[in-house]
Protein backbone atom coordinates (compact mmCIF):
# COMPACT_ATOMS: atom_id res chain seq x y z
CA UNK A 1 0.00 0.00 0.00
CA UNK A 2 1.70 3.19 -1.20
CA UNK A 3 0.98 6.82 -0.37
CA UNK A 4 -1.36 8.45 2.14
CA UNK A 5 -4.56 6.47 2.63
CA UNK A 6 -7.43 7.57 4.87
CA UNK A 7 -9.68 4.74 6.10
CA UNK A 8 -13.15 5.49 7.50
CA UNK A 9 -15.13 2.84 9.37
CA UNK A 10 -17.67 2.42 12.16
CA UNK A 11 -17.29 0.12 15.12
CA UNK A 12 -19.93 -2.43 16.09
CA UNK A 13 -21.66 0.06 18.40
CA UNK A 14 -21.83 2.71 15.68
CA UNK A 15 -18.95 4.89 16.85
CA UNK A 16 -17.01 6.58 14.04
CA UNK A 17 -13.39 5.57 13.51
CA UNK A 18 -10.73 6.86 11.12
CA UNK A 19 -7.14 5.86 10.41
CA UNK A 20 -4.28 7.37 8.43
CA UNK A 21 -1.80 4.99 6.82
CA UNK A 22 1.33 6.14 5.00
CA UNK A 23 3.03 3.59 2.77
CA UNK A 24 1.27 0.82 4.63
CA UNK A 25 2.25 2.03 8.13
CA UNK A 26 -0.38 3.25 10.61
CA UNK A 27 0.42 6.90 11.42
CA UNK A 28 -2.69 8.05 13.28
CA UNK A 29 -6.05 6.81 14.44
CA UNK A 30 -9.20 8.55 15.68
CA UNK A 31 -12.00 6.69 17.45
CA UNK A 32 -15.04 8.29 19.03
CA UNK A 33 -15.30 7.76 22.79
CA UNK A 34 -18.54 6.35 24.24
CA UNK A 35 -21.34 8.90 24.64
CA UNK A 36 -21.17 8.35 28.40
CA UNK A 37 -17.79 10.13 28.43
CA UNK A 38 -19.54 13.48 28.02
CA UNK A 39 -18.54 16.31 25.65
CA UNK A 40 -15.44 15.59 23.57
CA UNK A 41 -12.41 17.75 22.88
CA UNK A 42 -13.45 20.82 20.90
CA UNK A 43 -17.05 20.96 22.16
CA UNK A 44 -18.26 24.47 23.04
CA UNK A 45 -20.56 24.91 26.01
CA UNK A 46 -22.18 27.57 28.10
CA UNK A 47 -21.10 27.03 31.69
CA UNK A 48 -21.36 28.79 35.01
CA UNK A 49 -18.47 29.60 37.32
CA UNK A 50 -18.67 27.59 40.50
CA UNK A 51 -15.96 27.76 43.16
CA UNK A 52 -12.24 28.63 43.14
CA UNK A 53 -9.77 25.77 43.59
CA UNK A 54 -7.22 27.14 46.03
CA UNK A 55 -3.64 26.50 45.02
CA UNK A 56 -4.60 25.31 41.52
CA UNK A 57 -4.97 28.69 39.83
CA UNK A 58 -8.50 28.18 38.55
CA UNK A 59 -12.09 27.40 39.33
CA UNK A 60 -14.64 24.69 38.73
CA UNK A 61 -17.35 25.33 36.15
CA UNK A 62 -20.84 23.85 36.19
CA UNK A 63 -21.61 22.19 32.85
CA UNK A 64 -24.74 20.56 31.39
CA UNK A 65 -25.94 17.17 32.67
CA UNK A 66 -24.37 17.68 36.09
CA UNK A 67 -20.80 17.61 34.77
CA UNK A 68 -18.01 19.70 36.25
CA UNK A 69 -15.14 21.38 34.40
CA UNK A 70 -11.94 23.12 35.44
CA UNK A 71 -10.91 26.50 34.03
CA UNK A 72 -7.54 28.13 34.67
CA UNK A 73 -6.91 31.85 34.93
CA UNK A 74 -10.29 33.27 35.92
CA UNK A 75 -9.10 36.79 36.79
CA UNK A 76 -11.87 39.33 36.28
CA UNK A 77 -14.65 36.75 36.43
CA UNK A 78 -17.17 36.49 39.27
CA UNK A 79 -18.73 33.50 41.01
CA UNK A 80 -21.93 32.33 39.35
CA UNK A 81 -21.16 34.13 36.09
CA UNK A 82 -22.26 32.46 32.87
CA UNK A 83 -19.53 32.11 30.26
CA UNK A 84 -18.58 30.25 27.09
CA UNK A 85 -15.96 27.53 27.37
CA UNK A 86 -14.42 24.89 25.13
CA UNK A 87 -13.26 21.40 26.10
CA UNK A 88 -9.48 21.51 25.75
CA UNK A 89 -8.46 18.00 26.78
CA UNK A 90 -9.51 14.58 28.05
CA UNK A 91 -10.40 14.31 31.71
CA UNK A 92 -8.70 11.70 33.82
CA UNK A 93 -11.14 9.31 35.54
CA UNK A 94 -12.90 11.08 38.40
CA UNK A 95 -11.52 14.53 37.51
CA UNK A 96 -13.10 17.66 36.05
CA UNK A 97 -13.21 18.27 32.31
CA UNK A 98 -10.31 20.56 31.19
CA UNK A 99 -11.68 23.82 29.77
CA UNK A 100 -10.49 27.00 28.10
CA UNK A 101 -12.31 30.29 27.57
CA UNK A 102 -10.28 31.01 24.40
CA UNK A 103 -12.63 29.57 21.79
CA UNK A 104 -11.46 28.25 18.43
CA UNK A 105 -13.83 27.54 15.53
CA UNK A 106 -11.97 25.13 13.24
CA UNK A 107 -12.74 23.99 9.72
CA UNK A 108 -10.69 22.31 7.01
CA UNK A 109 -9.16 25.53 5.75
CA UNK A 110 -9.68 28.13 8.46
CA UNK A 111 -9.69 28.77 12.21
CA UNK A 112 -11.74 31.69 13.52
CA UNK A 113 -10.36 33.14 16.77
CA UNK A 114 -12.75 35.32 18.81
CA UNK A 115 -10.88 37.70 21.10
CA UNK A 116 -7.65 37.29 19.12
CA UNK A 117 -7.83 39.72 16.18
CA UNK A 118 -5.57 39.56 13.14
CA UNK A 119 -5.35 37.64 9.88
CA UNK A 120 -2.65 34.99 9.68
CA UNK A 121 -1.57 32.42 7.09
CA UNK A 122 0.01 29.09 8.06
CA UNK A 123 3.80 29.31 8.00
CA UNK A 124 3.93 26.06 6.04
CA UNK A 125 2.59 28.01 3.05
CA UNK A 126 5.82 29.59 1.83
CA UNK A 127 4.90 30.89 -1.61
CA UNK A 128 4.64 34.68 -1.14
CA UNK A 129 2.23 35.15 -4.05
CA UNK A 130 -0.07 32.49 -2.60
CA UNK A 131 0.16 34.04 0.88
CA UNK A 132 -0.80 37.43 -0.52
CA UNK A 133 -3.79 36.01 -2.41
CA UNK A 134 -4.97 34.17 0.68
CA UNK A 135 -4.75 37.31 2.81
CA UNK A 136 -6.92 39.19 0.30
CA UNK A 137 -9.50 36.38 0.47
CA UNK A 138 -9.40 36.43 4.26
CA UNK A 139 -9.88 40.18 4.44
CA UNK A 140 -12.86 39.96 2.11
CA UNK A 141 -14.50 37.15 4.09
CA UNK A 142 -13.92 38.80 7.49
CA UNK A 143 -15.21 42.27 6.56
CA UNK A 144 -18.48 41.65 8.42
CA UNK A 145 -16.84 40.04 11.45
CA UNK A 146 -16.48 41.83 14.81
CA UNK A 147 -13.23 43.78 15.20
CA UNK A 148 -11.86 41.47 17.87
CA UNK A 149 -12.40 38.31 15.79
CA UNK A 150 -9.33 36.92 14.07
CA UNK A 151 -8.62 34.28 11.45
CA UNK A 152 -5.92 31.72 10.71
CA UNK A 153 -5.76 30.13 7.26
CA UNK A 154 -4.54 26.54 7.57
CA UNK A 155 -2.04 24.76 5.34
CA UNK A 156 -4.85 22.94 3.49
CA UNK A 157 -5.95 26.30 2.06
CA UNK A 158 -3.00 26.15 -0.34
CA UNK A 159 -4.67 23.21 -2.10
CA UNK A 160 -8.23 24.57 -2.14
CA UNK A 161 -10.23 26.73 -4.54
CA UNK A 162 -11.22 30.29 -3.66
CA UNK A 163 -14.86 29.26 -3.27
CA UNK A 164 -13.97 26.44 -0.88
CA UNK A 165 -11.88 28.75 1.28
CA UNK A 166 -14.51 31.50 1.32
CA UNK A 167 -17.26 29.04 2.20
CA UNK A 168 -15.20 27.70 5.10
CA UNK A 169 -14.34 31.13 6.46
CA UNK A 170 -17.90 32.41 6.24
CA UNK A 171 -19.30 29.27 7.87
CA UNK A 172 -16.90 29.52 10.82
CA UNK A 173 -17.36 33.29 11.09
CA UNK A 174 -21.14 32.99 11.21
CA UNK A 175 -21.01 30.08 13.68
CA UNK A 176 -18.67 32.03 15.97
CA UNK A 177 -20.90 35.11 15.80
CA UNK A 178 -24.00 33.09 16.65
CA UNK A 179 -22.34 31.29 19.57
CA UNK A 180 -20.90 34.49 21.05
CA UNK A 181 -24.37 36.04 20.99
CA UNK A 182 -25.67 33.15 23.10
CA UNK A 183 -23.40 33.56 26.13
CA UNK A 184 -26.12 34.13 28.73
CA UNK A 185 -28.26 31.47 30.37
CA UNK A 186 -27.99 28.09 32.00
CA UNK A 187 -25.30 25.49 31.22
CA UNK A 188 -25.86 24.05 27.74
CA UNK A 189 -23.98 22.29 24.96
CA UNK A 190 -23.81 24.75 22.05
CA UNK A 191 -21.46 23.08 19.56
CA UNK A 192 -20.80 19.35 19.70
CA UNK A 193 -17.27 18.00 19.31
CA UNK A 194 -16.44 16.75 15.80
CA UNK A 195 -16.56 12.98 15.37
CA UNK A 196 -13.66 10.92 14.04
CA UNK A 197 -14.76 11.23 10.41
CA UNK A 198 -15.08 15.02 10.66
CA UNK A 199 -11.66 15.26 12.32
CA UNK A 200 -10.08 13.14 9.59
CA UNK A 201 -11.62 15.35 6.89
CA UNK A 202 -10.50 18.48 8.75
CA UNK A 203 -7.03 17.63 10.02
CA UNK A 204 -5.64 15.16 7.46
CA UNK A 205 -6.31 17.40 4.48
CA UNK A 206 -2.71 18.41 3.82
CA UNK A 207 -1.08 16.84 2.02
CA UNK A 208 -4.11 15.48 0.20
CA UNK A 209 -4.63 11.73 0.65
CA UNK A 210 -3.94 9.53 -2.35
CA UNK A 211 -6.95 7.37 -1.52
CA UNK A 212 -9.95 7.35 0.82
CA UNK A 213 -11.41 3.97 1.75
CA UNK A 214 -14.80 3.99 3.45
CA UNK A 215 -17.25 1.32 4.52
CA UNK A 216 -18.12 -1.32 7.08
CA UNK A 217 -15.14 -3.56 7.73
CA UNK A 218 -12.64 -1.13 6.20
CA UNK A 219 -10.38 -1.33 9.27
CA UNK A 220 -10.12 -5.11 8.92
CA UNK A 221 -9.75 -5.06 5.13
CA UNK A 222 -6.97 -2.44 5.15
CA UNK A 223 -4.95 -3.91 8.01
CA UNK A 224 -5.84 -1.21 10.53
CA UNK A 225 -7.41 -3.61 13.01
CA UNK A 226 -4.29 -5.77 13.06
CA UNK A 227 -2.06 -2.70 13.45
CA UNK A 228 -4.14 -1.45 16.38
CA UNK A 229 -3.81 -4.79 18.13
CA UNK A 230 -0.03 -4.45 17.77
CA UNK A 231 -0.15 -0.89 19.14
CA UNK A 232 -1.96 -2.06 22.27
CA UNK A 233 0.96 -4.37 23.06
CA UNK A 234 3.01 -1.24 23.75
CA UNK A 235 6.08 -2.75 22.04
CA UNK A 236 7.85 -0.98 19.17
CA UNK A 237 10.64 -2.81 17.33
CA UNK A 238 13.77 -0.73 16.80
CA UNK A 239 16.53 -1.17 14.20
CA UNK A 240 19.26 -3.59 15.26
CA UNK A 241 16.99 -5.82 17.34
CA UNK A 242 16.18 -3.29 20.07
CA UNK A 243 12.73 -2.55 21.48
CA UNK A 244 10.84 0.32 23.06
CA UNK A 245 8.12 -0.63 25.54
CA UNK A 246 5.49 1.96 26.52
CA UNK A 247 3.31 1.21 29.52
CA UNK A 248 0.68 3.47 31.08
CA UNK A 249 0.51 3.34 34.88
CA UNK A 250 -1.85 5.22 37.16
CA UNK A 251 0.80 7.83 37.97
CA UNK A 252 2.76 8.18 34.73
CA UNK A 253 3.76 6.69 31.38
CA UNK A 254 6.82 4.44 31.68
CA UNK A 255 9.03 4.01 28.61
CA UNK A 256 11.79 1.39 28.55
CA UNK A 257 14.39 1.21 25.76
CA UNK A 258 16.42 -1.98 25.23
CA UNK A 259 19.18 -2.77 22.76
CA UNK A 260 18.60 -6.51 22.48
CA UNK A 261 21.64 -8.78 22.36
CA UNK A 262 24.18 -6.05 21.55
CA UNK A 263 25.02 -4.09 24.71
CA UNK A 264 27.79 -1.94 23.24
CA UNK A 265 27.69 1.87 23.62
CA UNK A 266 27.17 2.21 19.86
CA UNK A 267 24.12 -0.08 20.01
CA UNK A 268 22.78 1.88 22.96
CA UNK A 269 23.03 5.18 21.11
CA UNK A 270 21.45 3.69 17.97
CA UNK A 271 18.51 2.30 19.96
CA UNK A 272 18.04 5.52 21.92
CA UNK A 273 17.97 7.72 18.84
CA UNK A 274 15.51 5.38 17.13
CA UNK A 275 13.31 5.36 20.25
CA UNK A 276 13.37 9.17 20.43
CA UNK A 277 12.13 9.35 16.82
CA UNK A 278 9.47 6.65 17.37
CA UNK A 279 8.06 7.86 20.70
CA UNK A 280 5.66 10.60 19.46
CA UNK A 281 3.95 8.13 17.11
CA UNK A 282 3.65 5.51 19.87
CA UNK A 283 2.09 7.99 22.33
CA UNK A 284 -0.23 9.37 19.64
CA UNK A 285 -1.50 5.95 18.56
CA UNK A 286 -1.90 4.75 22.15
CA UNK A 287 -3.72 7.97 23.05
CA UNK A 288 -1.48 8.63 26.03
CA UNK A 289 -0.77 11.95 27.71
CA UNK A 290 0.49 13.25 31.01
CA UNK A 291 3.89 12.75 32.60
CA UNK A 292 6.25 10.29 30.91
CA UNK A 293 9.55 8.92 32.19
CA UNK A 294 11.94 7.36 29.65
CA UNK A 295 14.54 4.83 30.77
CA UNK A 296 16.91 4.97 27.81
CA UNK A 297 19.37 2.17 27.09
CA UNK A 298 22.79 2.65 28.74
CA UNK A 299 24.97 5.09 26.79
CA UNK A 300 27.67 7.65 27.69
CA UNK A 301 26.56 10.99 29.15
CA UNK A 302 28.16 12.65 26.16
CA UNK A 303 25.40 11.20 23.97
CA UNK A 304 22.59 12.86 25.91
CA UNK A 305 22.59 16.04 23.82
CA UNK A 306 22.08 14.03 20.61
CA UNK A 307 19.24 12.05 22.20
CA UNK A 308 17.55 15.19 23.50
CA UNK A 309 17.88 16.91 20.11
CA UNK A 310 16.26 13.86 18.47
CA UNK A 311 13.36 14.09 20.93
CA UNK A 312 12.88 17.80 20.27
CA UNK A 313 12.85 17.27 16.51
CA UNK A 314 10.43 14.34 16.71
CA UNK A 315 7.90 16.11 18.93
CA UNK A 316 8.15 19.32 16.90
CA UNK A 317 7.12 17.40 13.78
CA UNK A 318 4.39 15.62 15.72
CA UNK A 319 2.72 18.90 16.61
CA UNK A 320 1.50 17.74 20.02
CA UNK A 321 1.74 20.05 23.03
CA UNK A 322 4.74 18.50 24.75
CA UNK A 323 7.12 19.97 27.33
CA UNK A 324 10.54 18.30 27.53
CA UNK A 325 11.60 18.59 31.18
CA UNK A 326 15.06 17.03 30.84
CA UNK A 327 17.24 14.46 32.53
CA UNK A 328 16.75 13.27 36.10
CA UNK A 329 19.61 12.59 38.57
CA UNK A 330 19.13 8.87 37.88
CA UNK A 331 19.65 9.33 34.16
CA UNK A 332 16.03 9.05 32.99
CA UNK A 333 14.32 11.64 30.79
CA UNK A 334 11.02 13.31 31.73
CA UNK A 335 8.42 14.99 29.55
CA UNK A 336 4.81 16.14 29.82
CA UNK A 337 2.37 15.60 26.95
CA UNK A 338 -1.12 17.06 26.71
CA UNK A 339 -4.02 14.62 27.09
CA UNK A 340 -5.80 15.46 23.85
CA UNK A 341 -7.51 12.11 23.25
CA UNK A 342 -8.78 9.13 25.19
CA UNK A 343 -6.48 6.11 25.63
CA UNK A 344 -6.74 3.59 22.79
CA UNK A 345 -7.07 0.77 25.33
CA UNK A 346 -10.45 2.24 26.34
CA UNK A 347 -11.68 2.78 22.78
CA UNK A 348 -10.54 -0.32 20.92
CA UNK A 349 -11.09 -3.96 21.88
CA UNK A 350 -8.99 -6.53 19.98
Amino acid sequence: MKGRVVILDRLGDGRAAAALMVDGVLEDVLIDPPETDGPGVGAILRGRLDRPMKGQGGTTVRLPDGLSGFLRGTKGLSDGQALLVQVSGVAEPGKAVPLTDRLLFKSRHAIVTPGAPGLNVARSIRDEEMRGALRILAEEAMEEAPEDMGLILRSAAELASEDEILDDIVAMRDLATAVLADAGGNPELLVAAPDAHELAWRDWAAPLPDEVVEGDGAFADMGVAEALDDVLSGVTALPGGGTMVVEATRALIAVDVNTGGDTSPAAGLKANLAAARALPRALRLMGLGGQAVIDFAPSPKGDRKRIEDALKSAFRKDGSETALAGWTPLGNFELQRKRDRAPLARLWTP
